[in-house]
């Protein structure tokens, strides 16, 4: 299944409608590994957008991690509204 444009932008549409809001992601790792994070959607670009993940442990720094909307597509990310 190709990535379509329309996709991309409904996938663009849907994030800047949540921004700021509080999310789980599932990132797929690959081989059967999966992370799953909190985090507050901060930013939407033109081909990327960012999320805030602040981990419950104090000993890590909060991390700005960035996405392409095809990952979200391809399902390499999920996200969910907390």
């Amino acid at each position: 299944m190709a990535v379509q444009q329309a996709d991309i932008k409904r996938v663009r549409a849907s994030v800047l409608e949540q921004l700021g809001s509080k999310v789980m992601i599932q990132l797929d790792r690959g081989r059967n590994r999966v992370d799953i994070q909190k985090g507050v959607i901060q930013g939407a670009y033109p081909s990327v957008f960012t999320i805030l993940v602040d981990d419950e442990n104090e000993k890590n720094p909060p991390q700005l991690l960035s996405f392409s909307y095809a990952d979200v597509l391809t399902r390499d990310v999920r996200m969910r509204l907390c």
